[in-house]
C-alpha cells in the first residue's frame, strides 16, 4: 500500500471548511459596510432612490411618504393619476406612472387591454391602447412625471420577430405624442421563467432590437435587475453594453423577490456603482416584497444597500 498524501481528504474537508467559513466571513462584512450606509440612506450618493407602492399595500401613500423622506426616498410609483396630489403635498416625485387599462371584447372574448399578458404585440389592441394611453400620457406630463411604464403582451403562439414587428407599429403611433410632451414610454423587461409565463418581453436583447425599430428617444426600457437575473444573468455586463436603451431600474432580491440583503445572490452595491458608472443620472426603484415584519425598516435598508 502507498504512503498516504499529505494532502488527504481530512486535510482537504478542514481547508475546504475554512475557506467557506472565510468567504462568509468576507460577505459578512461587505453587507455590514453596506448596512452602515443605511444610517447614512439617501445623504450624498449618486442613486435618485425610488419604491413600488404595490410592494407596501398595507401602507398608505401618506405614510409611506411621510416615512420614506426620513431616509432619503425620492419618489413612489407604479402609482395612478389619482395618487398625483398625495405625491405633490408630500413633495414626492413619481419615477415611473403606471399602466392604462380596458376591458374590451375582442373576438367574442373580453380583454383588459394595456395589462401584462395583453398588450402592444398584437395589432388588434393598437387602437385601444391609443385611446387610453393617449390622456394617461398627458396627465402625466401635466404632474410633470416623465415616465410611463407598458408591456409587450404574452406570445399565445406568436414568434417573437412578429411580436417586435407589431410591438413597433403600436409603439409608433404614440411617439409623436410622447416626443411632444417629453414623456418616455418604458416597456418593462419581466421574467417569463417563474412570474409572468409566456411574457414576451423577456430578454434585453429582445428589448434592444425593439427600441432599435421604434428609433426615438422616447420609447425605452425598464431593466428590472430581478427578473432579469432569472432570465439570462449578467447583471453587470448587460448593464454596461446596453445602458444606452434602459430609461429606469427596478431591483428585487433573487431568489425569492425578498429583502436584497445578504439573503440572496445579487450584491446591489456593485450593480448601483456599475449604473452609475454609465452616467446614469435617473431613479432605481425598491421593488422587493419585505418579508419581515417591519417594512419600512426592510425598504431603509434597501435606500442605504443601493446608496453609492
Amino acid at each position: 500500500m502507498e504512503k498516504s498524501s499529505p494532502f488527504s481528504r481530512r486535510s482537504f474537508v478542514s481547508g475546504s471548511a475554512a475557506t467557506v467559513a472565510a468567504v462568509a466571513a468576507s460577505m459578512s462584512h461587505r453587507f455590514a459596510l453596506a448596512e452602515e450606509a443605511a444610517e447614512k440612506a439617501g445623504v450624498g450618493g449618486k442613486i435618485n432612490h425610488s419604491a413600488c407602492k404595490w410592494c407596501y399595500k398595507d401602507i398608505s401613500l401618506d405614510d409611506l411618504c411621510t416615512a420614506g423622506k426620513e431616509f432619503g426616498l425620492q419618489s413612489v410609483e407604479l402609482l395612478m393619476p389619482e395618487d398625483f396630489a398625495t405625491l405633490k403635498k408630500h413633495e414626492m416625485h413619481c419615477a415611473m406612472v403606471s399602466f392604462p387599462s380596458a376591458e374590451v371584447e375582442i373576438g367574442g372574448k373580453k380583454k383588459k387591454i394595456g395589462t401584462i399578458p395583453n398588450a402592444f404585440n398584437r395589432v388588434e389592441h393598437h387602437d385601444t391602447l391609443v385611446e387610453i394611453y393617449e390622456p394617461h400620457l398627458k396627465a402625466s406630463a401635466d404632474a410633470g412625471f416623465k415616465q410611463v411604464i407598458c408591456f409587450s403582451g404574452n406570445r399565445d403562439g406568436m414568434d417573437d420577430e412578429e411580436g417586435l414587428k407589431n410591438c413597433a407599429i403600436g409603439l409608433k403611433r404614440l411617439m409623436p405624442l410622447c416626443e411632444k410632451l417629453g414623456v418616455t414610454l418604458s416597456m418593462e423587461l419581466l421574467n417569463s421563467k417563474v412570474n409572468h409565463k409566456d411574457y414576451m418581453c423577456d430578454l434585453s436583447s429582445w428589448g434592444a432590437a425593439l427600441c432599435e425599430e421604434v428609433g426615438s428617444e422616447h420609447f425605452k426600457l425598464l431593466y428590472d435587475i430581478y427578473h432579469m437575473q432569472i432570465m439570462e444573468g449578467d447583471i453587470i455586463a448587460t448593464i454596461k453594453d446596453r445602458h444606452q436603451y434602459f430609461s429606469h431600474y427596478h431591483t428585487g432580491g433573487v431568489p425569492g423577490r425578498a429583502e436584497i440583503d445578504e439573503t440572496q445572490e445579487l450584491y446591489y452595491p456593485a450593480i448601483m456603482k456599475a449604473i452609475v458608472e454609465t452616467g446614469y443620472v435617473g431613479y432605481v426603484a425598491q421593488e422587493f416584497i419585505p418579508k419581515r415584519e417591519d417594512k419600512i425598516a426592510s425598504l431603509k435598508q434597501a435606500v442605504g444597500i443601493c446608496t453609492v
